[in-house]
């Protein structure tokens, strides 16, 4: 059974949460469901971040952050720590935003990097 967490490596702007908790609400995301972050490969500067709703596995760490259950494999902790998601909706774009510190560079697109 994944094990629960104290302090999440990762942080929520308000915005972010306010619109993780509307995304569930409208899509009507089964309770059981976290919000999943994390990483994987690709993307034009070598990894990507994942964001979406899944279940935990055994291989993850759950958080409570802000009444979300946040839902992360322990392996990538270390490429998202004290990263903070932000969500824009301006006129330029909409979507959420990544600011990871443990990112040495980053693409133009804002969802990828490299570690």
């Amino acid at each position: 059974m994944a094990s629960v967490a104290t302090l999440a490596p990762i942080s929520l702007t308000d915005r972010a949460v306010v619109e993780v908790k509307n995304i569930i609400q409208e899509k009507n995301v089964p309770a059981d469901y976290g919000l999943r972050i994390g990483v994987q490969g690709g993307g034009c500067s070598g990894m990507s971040y994942l964001l979406g709703f899944d279940k935990a596995k055994d291989a993850d760490e759950t958080y409570d952050l802000d009444g979300l259950k946040l839902i992360m494999d322990k392996k990538h902790a270390m490429y998202v720590l004290g990263m903070e998601v932000d969500f824009q909706d301006g006129l330029n774009a909409r979507g959420f935003v990544f600011n990871n510190p443990q990112a040495k560079s980053t693409c133009g697109c804002g969802s990828s990097f490299s570690a």
